[in-house]
């Protein structure tokens, strides 16, 4: 590392305040000439997907995220339309609800928004909401788990301000997605108990013709806001996904889409060194050997980008994360990320990032403005800004001395412009890593492998239900009554058990238990 490296190693958008520093990740140019032929595929592949190529081959569809902060870039006039038109109408929409022009039935003004999602329609909200939802005029709160203690937690908190004056909002693409669909019954059941009618709280986004957007019409659910096929969950946070909370919350998405479609211009030239998205793929090539070897430890110095790496999480992960690449032959690639945020970390598990297993590289983000207005000095001449930067680049630095590589991007502060940047920048990287290593970047097969199992066992539970008397039996009795393997049938019976629909006899083994209604 030196002043030379750091210099070569720099990508700037001066104009955007943004800068990539790759001066600690050691990448030789002998490893980038090498990967040139790779290198122009990926830019040819972006080319295809942008002018609505079927980039989703397992699935027959177009990819059009890059599309929502640009919508004139979209190969049809039929899906410009289908972007430009749900933007004015949940602009209206929550001018409406701001303005009282559409009132909870008890009258006086929706004061909050419950957020009923899982995964990709729960996490890029909450992002938003965590890194630029400080003062918004109408908070968010989520239910995006089916835990049931969870959600009873929720409607608590809710129920401080009152359920009556509770706007929920659930999205779910097919309306057929478990989670969601178990938060929205849940939910349903709590107004009602409240003695409110569910339907004239509620809103939707979802497919046109889904299962839910059925379901809105038949509660005459407030309104509904569509969700297109050629978006994916982990990359939907620039559609009406997370542009109706976040226009609910009153936060300005024209600056979030304009600092998207700000870095897709800037990552969208064709000169590799001028290209962020590109630098940071190659950067991933050359850290895990294109083959995913060392995990991505994303570290964020700001409060409010805590979920940064959790929102990263699934996007890198479920995007890269497949077992054959796209000639069908076995690849099993991916690149694990975790992270909390700095300083935070230097007191988790900085200390063994350092002197640890070598398994990793790290990601820093920077946020260049302490705060808004002065700060008082914590130490002659020094505030807590200047011990936060202060710990990021010391971090950096002693984890380089130590062997362990790492990239810093910065930013001059978090704002609606600045998280559209980022959220554009990491959403092209992973699209250039895919075509890097060869993998379809947008499907979730594994996803899809893990509710079929849970299907299957929700079958099997039901089926010992069926098989419970008065009389004790042990797993393996019901087991065979059921033609069901007999652990399965004992987490059933425990599940039962601890939620008080049976009684457990514990025995010597789990086989000796018995159970008996």
């Amino acid at each position: 590392m030196s002043w030379k490296s750091y210099n070569q190693s720099l990508v700037r958008y001066p104009q955007h305040g943004f800068s990539l520093d790759l001066s600690m990740m050691d990448i030789e140019p002998a490893y980038v000439a090498a990967l040139q032929p790779k290198i122009s595929k990926a830019f040819a592949d972006m080319v295809a997907v942008e002018s609505g190529a079927i980039a989703n081959p397992d699935e027959g569809r177009m990819v059009g995220h890059y599309w929502l902060r640009n919508a004139a870039l979209a190969p049809t006039g039929e899906l410009q339309k289908a972007i430009t038109e749900p933007i004015a109408a949940l602009k209206a929409f929550a001018e409406k609800v701001h303005t009282g022009a559409i009132i909870p039935p008890a009258g006086g003004h929706f004061q909050q928004v419950l957020l009923i999602g899982i995964g990709g329609s729960a996490l890029g909200p909450q992002l938003v909401s965590e890194a630029i939802g400080q003062n918004a005029r109408l908070p968010l709160y989520f239910f995006d788990n089916t835990d049931p203690a969870g959600m009873d937690s929720v409607i608590a908190r809710l129920s401080q301000v009152g359920l009556s004056k509770t706007l929920v909002l659930v999205i779910s693409k097919s309306g057929g997605t478990a989670e969601t669909r178990n938060g929205m019954l849940e939910a349903k059941a709590a107004y009602e108990a409240a003695g409110l009618d569910f339907g004239r709280h509620a809103a939707a986004v979802t497919g046109t013709g889904s299962k839910l957007d059925q379901y809105a019409k038949q509660l005459g659910f407030i309104a509904t806001f569509p969700m297109e096929d050629w978006i994916g969950g982990r990359t939907s946070v620039l559609s009406t996904v997370g542009l109706v909370p976040a226009a609910l919350q009153g936060l300005d998405i024209d600056a979030l889409l304009a600092g998207a479609a700000a870095m897709d211009v800037e990552t969208r030239k064709q000169d590799p060194t001028q290209n962020a998205a590109m630098q940071l793929a190659i950067a991933w090539h050359c850290a895990t050997n294109g083959k995913g070897e060392k995990d991505m430890v994303v570290l964020p110095y700001k409060d409010s980008l805590v979920l940064f790496s959790k929102y990263l999480q699934q996007l890198v992960m479920e995007s890269l994360g497949k077992e054959l690449d796209l000639d069908g032959q076995p690849a099993h690639q991916g690149i694990a990320v975790y992270g909390n945020k700095g300083s935070t970390d230097q007191h988790a598990y900085v200390q063994q990032l350092r002197d640890g297993v070598n398994n990793f590289f790290a990601t820093f983000i920077e946020v260049r403005k302490g705060r808004s207005g002065p700060s008082i000095e914590v130490d002659p001449g020094t505030s807590t800004a200047d011990y936060l930067q202060g710990f990021l680049r010391g971090t950096r630095k002693a984890l380089y001395e130590s062997g362990r590589k790492s990239l810093t991007i910065s930013i001059p502060e978090v704002s609606p412009f600045q998280l559209g940047l980022l959220i554009a920048l990491f959403e092209r990287t992973v699209s250039f890593y895919a075509s890097l290593v060869n993998i379809n970047a947008y499907h979730q097969p594994g996803v899809e492998a893990g509710k079929k199992a849970a299907g299957a066992f929700l079958e099997t539970l039901n089926k010992v239900r069926g098989h419970l008397t008065a009389d004790a039996k042990t797993a393996d009795e019901i087991a065979i009554e059921t033609d069901a393997d007999p652990e399965d049938v004992y987490h059933c019976l425990t599940h039962l058990s601890a939620n008080g629909e049976v009684q457990i006899s514990i025995g010597a083994t789990p086989a000796e238990d018995s159970f008996q209604i």
